[in-house]
């Protein structure tokens, strides 16, 4: 049977998907509420897990353990790197990569992390398609597929923004995807992450974010709910 677990930063990125669940029941572990139910008739999960990726981290392997999840999306908003995206256009991940982890000291590229064969984590085929095709019933001809870069920093300057596209050529950047994605690949569970652009992660975004914030949040859970539908079906 499959059971979706379905991971948000901030409470406005799952306050939709919680509204939307039926036969729901609550469960705390460490500090985080975990709401189980069905979602467009699919058996879920529904949690947020706070900023940043070692919470990120966290909670997707309690998913995991605890919850028998056998997909994992995460949900949220994100800076955009790349000139095509606006905000309100939806981000699709073919891989999630840390732009804050470095070793290019031990001449490692940006991103790797000691003991892992690969450097960016990639998406599961089938998610990325279903993820992709949600979109678009969402948002007709506004989303892309890319690498999507995590770290610890709300970026907000454009010498931040080229860095990361210099050193990832990411199509946007957050604080959580990599971590999900470095736990879900871990554990052998098809993930997907999904990103509505809420600012240019430039000199505009401390403007820009409050202003949209909401907004993205609500298309990327509309997002999440028509995948959720797929996966059901598919």
């Amino acid at each position: 049977m499959k059971r979706l677990g379905i991971i948000g930063a901030m409470a406005v990125e799952i306050a939709a998907l919680k509204e939307n669940m039926q036969n729901v029941s609550a469960r705390t572990v460490a500090g985080m509420e975990f709401y189980t139910g069905t979602l467009e008739n699919l058996d879920v999960v529904v949690v947020q897990c706070g900023v940043g990726k070692v919470n990120a981290a966290m909670c997707a392997q309690i998913l995991c353990d605890c919850f028998g999840v056998t997909h994992l999306v995460n949900t949220g908003i994100a800076g955009s790197l790349c000139a095509e995206l606006d905000i309100g256009d939806l981000v699709v991940s073919r891989e999630a990569i840390y732009h804050d982890f470095d070793l290019r000291f031990w001449g490692r590229p940006i991103g790797q992390v000691p003991g892992m064969d690969v450097t960016a984590f990639p998406g599961d085929a089938t998610m990325i398609e279903y993820a992709y095709a949600a979109a678009e019933s969402v948002n007709p001809g506004h989303n892309r597929i890319g690498t999507v870069a995590s770290g610890d920093q709300f970026i907000c300057s454009k010498a931040q923004k080229d860095k990361i596209i210099s050193d990832t050529n990411a199509v946007c950047a957050e604080m959580e995807g990599a971590a999900i994605a470095h736990t879900a690949y871990r554990n052998g569970i098809p993930f997907v992450i999904l990103r509505a652009i809420s600012d240019k992660a430039d000199d505009s975004a401390e403007m820009d974010y409050p202003t949209f914030e909401a907004i993205a949040a609500q298309r990327c859970a509309q997002v999440t709910m028509a995948l959720a539908d797929r996966l059901n079906r598919g």
